[in-house]
């Protein structure tokens, strides 16, 4: 199966043109259409990466009652 790329916008009217297809006319093709990630949702997934982590009292013991485990 040859697979074809190409990237395009939607009509205002919901329509989509290709033209000049590597395919003989006649062809049985497929065509699968995907959404491109706007500019608003390509945003930082991970927005803490890299900030300062400050832990008060790391080696203090926890209290029995503060374990989720012995619950």
């Amino acid at each position: 199966m040859q697979a074809y790329h190409v990237q395009t916008t939607v009509a205002n009217d919901g329509s989509l043109k290709l033209n000049n297809l590597p395919f003989p006319a006649g062809e049985s093709v497929e065509v699968i259409v995907l959404s491109r990630p706007s500019a608003a949702s390509s945003k930082n997934p991970y927005p803490l990466r890299g900030s300062p982590i400050t832990y008060i009292d790391p080696t203090e013991p926890v209290a029995q009652t503060d374990w989720e485990a012995a619950r």
